[in-house]
């Protein structure tokens, strides 16, 4: 299995940048935090820009006021909710993804703190269904080229706005990539001759 130089194998907290010119509607300039990855069960994650056409106290009737958005996670199990947030302290049954990323927890829980007043909507984000991947499939489609990787970061998963986080992940892999924030959905170029242009070389990753 060959990757670009300057991007990752996919892992907890990697971020997939759709190419542009990628035709599936799911994923049309899509950035996919990655919260699990497993040689045997496949890859599991979320879609970070995506917004949801219903907010969070709209979805939840207890939650009757809250305005929070909610962002279509993924096409598969659209009956689910799902969070991801900076609040380990409080939910001890969280799962790490990476530094200050962390998902789930109790969700009895968060409203009690939600509705306190203790929960900043600056450091939580809620889905709507995930995106999976099957044993392999993942990496297959980087090696196709459908997918960018970088490391992801607290600023662009809970900070960044809905619009810029695309343009904001390729600026992240610096040199050639930021070119792509220009190209148009029906541009002839396409990622793959970006990439044969671009001067770093091949290398395997083990």
């Amino acid at each position: 299995m060959f990757y670009i130089r300057g991007m990752i194998a996919p892992q907890p907290g990697t971020l997939l940048i759709a190419d542009p010119f990628l035709k599936d509607p799911n994923f049309l300039r899509t950035v996919v935090l990655i919260c699990r990855h497993s040689k045997d069960e496949g890859s599991f994650g979320f879609t970070l820009n995506r917004l949801y056409d219903l907010t969070l106290g709209e979805v939840i009737p207890e939650m009757e006021g809250f305005e929070n958005p909610i962002f279509i996670g993924g096409p598969v199990q659209m009956d689910s909710l799902h969070f991801i947030h900076q609040y380990p302290e409080y939910f001890n049954d969280c799962e790490k993804i990476d530094h200050n990323i962390f998902w789930g927890g109790d969700f009895e829980k968060l409203k009690l703190l939600m509705k306190d007043k203790v929960i900043d909507e600056q450091k939580i984000k809620f889905f709507i269904g995930y995106s999976g991947w099957a044993t392999g499939q993942l990496e297959l489609e980087i090696e196709e080229k459908s997918w960018l990787s970088v490391k992801g970061t607290g600023n662009i998963v809970f900070n960044t706005a809905l619009g810029d986080i695309w343009k904001a992940s390729l600026v992240q892999l610096g040199g050639n990539y930021e070119k792509l924030v220009h190209y148009r959905h029906r541009s002839s170029i396409k990622l793959k001759d970006l990439i044969t242009s671009h001067t770093c070389s091949l290398h395997p990753v083990f």
